[in-house]
């Protein structure tokens, strides 16, 4: 073969490889969209009508949903009308726990479905409500929320929003075109110091944005015991069968919307990804089970730990890491880095050119522990301040879930759902942060090659606003 043809073929060989890594990238945010044609609507910053008294379903009441049921029946302005679960003892448990809640009057007529996998559908199709809250199992998430929004109700789902891109796509299609709240919950977006941070970003106490770092690690190997039902009866399945960081919402979540990612500044443009060797799930398998466990006749394949690293159209970089296996404390690194200065989380700690007032001379000491009462006294997030109140009387921070963050998501959906004002959290925020698991996939698949992420607002984010710091 001659140079010159060896070189041809080369090429388009190199071409044809790209395509074909790349393939999960090719979609419909490459094509012009015809929202009038297609009778859709961009979802960015929508605000859908307002609803004085919010009927609301439940779809899966375990160990999340159930926390859900239980605060939103407690929430002023809220309904409970309908409460699906494969199995009938924990749709029962919700049903008399928002019965006595509601002190039979609020939420007197609930109807129940339970013991089949298809009962949901029965209950979008029978009960109508204006909300439904999907906290299924990762694969259930996308068909679930799309007949959800075609049912005619605004849809919130448990993370990740879905595990594909195409579900991602079909997510985006149709929230558009029925004009429904598609809206992952992402409930560390509501932590106190996740929206104090994003108020001292916002008030440009750290310069402009340079990098950001976000994890999920958090030792779950436990879970395995749930064998028949409960998470780690299918979640032990992702970890055998699934590929890169399988969880990376929480921690990218907030540091996502303190760049003003997807939201008119920025926006998300490739990934490189890489994963550790699987060791820690097969040692533990073979250490609590017998070899003939279920258990111990999977083949662990994803790595135990994986990192990744996101570069945005302007250049900034996010570290994201996920580990769900190695023995060691938990964290989400929450850390924002800019010109000015640093806020970093676990432990919670700030470092500011100049030092703060009082406390450090310059940027090379640490503001933590007792000495952080100043910087929140300062510019703790004045929702917080108008919640503490309410979450004191609930029972306080250590009751509410994680800290207060789950009752501040559920009581700012109902609270903008009856408002008619935009949700804090848009459905492309939700698929541009779950996008991370398929992209990280294809990315170790291809030896760290970097992945184009999908543009799901197809050119719109430049005209989005951010999230705007609510009293």
């Amino acid at each position: 073969m001659k140079r010159k043809d060896f070189l041809k073929l080369s090429s388009a060989s190199a071409m044809l490889f790209g395509l074909k890594s790349h393939g999960i990238n090719l979609s419909d945010s490459e094509k012009p969209y015809d929202y009038f044609k297609n009778n859709s609507q961009y979802m960015g910053d929508f605000a859908a009508p307002k609803i004085n008294l919010v009927k609301v379903a439940f779809i899966g009441v375990g160990a999340r949903g159930s926390g859900h049921a239980k605060q939103i029946a407690a929430i002023e302005g809220t309904e409970v009308v309908a409460i699906s679960d494969l199995y009938n003892d924990l749709a029962m448990k919700s049903y008399n726990v928002c019965k006595d809640i509601g002190g039979g009057n609020r939420h007197k007529n609930i109807a129940i479905y339970s013991g089949d996998e298809n009962k949901w559908r029965a209950m979008l199709k029978e009960v109508k409500p204006d909300a439904v809250f999907i906290s299924t199992n990762w694969d259930n998430h996308a068909p679930m929320a799309i007949e959800t929004m075609k049912s005619g109700a605004h849809a919130f789902v448990e993370v990740p929003m879905a595990t594909t891109i195409e579900d991602l796509w079909d997510i985006v299609n149709t929230s558009e075109k029925t004009r429904k709240h598609c809206m992952m919950m992402e409930n560390v977006n509501y932590g106190r110091d996740e929206l104090m941070y994003l108020n001292m970003c916002r008030k440009g106490i750290i310069g402009d944005f340079l990098h950001a770092e976000a994890a999920y690690i958090h030792e779950l190997r436990f879970q395995m015991k749930e064998e028949k039902r409960g998470t780690g009866s299918w979640r032990t399945h992702h970890y055998a069968k699934s590929r890169g960081n399988l969880y990376p919402t929480h921690g990218l979540g907030p540091v996502a919307q303190y760049m003003n990612l997807s939201r008119g500044d920025d926006n998300f443009n490739s990934l490189v990804s890489y994963s550790t060797p699987a060791l820690g799930r097969k040692l533990y398998a073979e250490k609590n089970y017998d070899s003939e466990h279920k258990w111990n006749n999977l083949s662990y394949s994803n790595g135990d730990m994986n990192t990744s690293i996101i570069k945005t159209n302007l250049g900034r970089t996010i570290m994201i890491q996920w580990d769900e296996t190695s023995p060691r404390p938990y964290t989400r690194h929450n850390l924002i880095q800019g010109t000015k200065g640093i806020l970093a989380g676990f432990p919670t700690r700030v470092a500011l050119e100049g030092g703060v007032e009082g406390i450090t001379e310059d940027h090379h000491t640490w503001v933590q522990g007792q000495n952080l009462k100043v910087l929140y006294d300062k510019y703790d997030h004045p929702l917080n301040k108008r919640l503490e109140l309410l979450i004191e009387k609930m029972g306080g921070r250590n009751h509410v879930g994680h800290g207060g963050m789950d009752f501040v998501m559920r009581y700012r959906i109902i609270e903008c759902l009856r408002r008619g004002e935009p949700l804090d959290q848009n459905v492309y925020e939700g698929c541009f942060w779950s996008a991370v698991t398929p992209l990280s996939a294809n990315s170790i698949a291809n030896n760290g090659e970097p992945q184009k992420f999908p543009d799901f607002t197809r050119g719109n984010w430049k005209k989005t606003n951010p999230l705007a710091v609510i009293s």
